[in-house]
């Protein structure tokens, strides 16, 4: 069942139940009063027919000094016909409380005339086929005699009125409880829509539109829970766009991966199979083992390249203080003289805090590059510059430079802006991929400055020294 259905059912079980108490309570209050306000006029009127009777007595003649049974019937007889409208219904018993006198009509047991005893007034209410009756009874004292009148009062228009109320309320009750449920229909449709609308919202995320909101109707606890839902259907959104890019890039690398094996991988068969199946002279035969032999080293510095990535991306740097001269004699021992480049080093002292091996990878790894974009005898500059925020390592060249719309591209694997050229370098696309996961693990990352045809700066800045511990 939905909520806005049981918010409905149980609004209406509760009001009818309200109602229901309360108009009982009301119509028997009311039938109550006015029952008790007519059996106060029938001990009244009770009283007042007594009296009156006394009063009668008191006209009989000296001879009787009790008053005779005929003349209590004549007495009886004015007395029910006198004073009202409709007759009245008495009955008048004599000392042993035999019956003298009795209306017509008048058809009771003698339950309420044996509990009356002088000087005690008695009443009881009777129901006489549909009508219903106050039915009172009092002691008279006449003419040295004690007699018994019993009176009935009419009161079924105050039992009518009381049914004529319950089957008003009903009514009442009803035509409340429909426009109750209407109401209460348009209220709970009202409170549940926010709710709704987030059902709408989680199915069109589980059928994969991620970038469906739903929308806030309110300012209270739904509405606060609407905003947290998008808060997190956004984050969640993130989350699948990464894996999905992630996922892009796994299978580009894949390809690219395989394609970079099928170059090397197709040369060496081709030429293998050429000294396999002829004969040819040394030049040749030194010539296709120079292919092979190439190719061959092309492959294993792909596989290593690509070993030290999955390496670096796994493991923690074991960080330590060095110097920077350390790290800049170290380069100018591997590059001076081993190019027909310009080699610059220009750099401040200082200390800094890394892993030693994993930054000269990276080191080597931005001069190789700038390397393989320059012509011989090109320019290099490596500079290391001490900042209020650590120590800069930069590579500059003035080479072939990067596109601006592909340099955020540069950091993959595989990817190369100029892949003849490269590849005729036996570059890979590998160097900078790397470089990006060591500064990773050093919590640095790789800034590129590039225009087309001017060159490239690609910098680094890392933790001082002083910064351990």
């Amino acid at each position: 069942m939905k909520f806005s259905l049981k918010i409905l059912l149980w609004t209406i079980i509760i009001m009818a139940l309200a109602l229901g108490f309360s108009g009982f309570y009301f119509v028997n209050y009311v039938f109550e009063t006015s029952l008790e306000r007519e059996v106060g006029q029938a001990m009244d009127e009770s009283s007042i027919l007594g009296f009156a009777f006394e009063t009668a007595a008191l006209s009989v003649p000296a001879k009787y000094s009790v008053l005779p049974d005929n003349t209590v019937e004549e007495i009886a007889s004015n007395l029910e016909r006198g004073g009202q409208s409709t007759r009245r219904l008495l009955r008048i018993s004599d000392e042993t409380k035999d019956v003298l006198y009795a209306s017509d009509g008048f058809e009771m047991d003698d339950a309420l005339l044996l509990q009356t005893e002088k000087n005690i007034k008695t009443y009881r209410i009777i129901q006489v086929g549909e009508k219903y009756y106050v039915h009172t009874g009092t002691t008279v004292n006449a003419l040295n005699r004690i007699l018994y009148l019993e009176n009935m009062k009419d009161v079924s228009e105050v039992f009518t009125e009381r049914a004529m109320g319950f089957s008003l309320y009903r009514r009442v009750t009803l035509v409340m409880l429909f426009a109750g449920m209407v109401i209460m229909h348009f209220i709970s449709s009202l409170l549940t829509k926010p709710v709704r609308l987030l059902t709408e919202a989680t199915k069109r995320m589980a059928a994969g539109d991620y970038a469906y909101r739903a929308k806030k109707i309110s300012q209270d606890e739904l509405g606060e829970l609407t905003k947290d839902f998008n808060s997190m259907a956004e984050a969640l959104e993130q989350n699948i766009e990464k894996l999905e890019e992630e996922i892009e890039a796994k299978e580009e690398f894949m390809g690219a991966f395989a394609h970079e094996l099928k170059t090397p991988l197709t040369a060496i068969i081709g030429y293998a199979d050429l000294l396999r199946s002829h004969k040819m002279d040394e030049e040749k035969s030194i010539m296709s083992a120079n292919y092979i032999y190439t190719e061959g080293k092309r492959l294993e510095a792909m596989s290593l390249r690509l070993l030290d990535i999955i390496v670096a991306g796994k493991e923690e740097a074991q960080l330590q203080t060095v110097q920077a001269e350390t790290i800049f004699g170290y380069l100018k021992d591997m590059f001076y003289g081993g190019r027909d480049m310009e080699f610059v080093f220009s750099y401040e002292q200082g200390e800094i805090l890394a892993e030693v091996n994993l930054i000269k990878t990276v080191l080597v790894n931005l001069i190789d590059n700038a390397c393989k974009a320059s012509e011989t005898g090109s320019r290099i500059e490596i500079n290391g510059s001490l900042l209020e925020e650590g120590y800069r390592f930069a590579v500059r060249d003035y080479g072939i430079g990067i596109p601006e719309a592909e340099q955020h591209k540069i950091t993959k694997a595989f990817y190369m802006v100029d892949k003849s050229r490269a590849r005729s370098k036996n570059g890979a696309g590998l160097g900078l991929a790397l470089c990006v996961e060591i500064l990773k693990i050093h919590q640095s990352k790789l800034e590129i400055e590039s225009r087309a045809g001017e060159g490239s700066c690609f910098s680094f800045v890392l933790g001082k020294g002083g910064d351990l511990g």
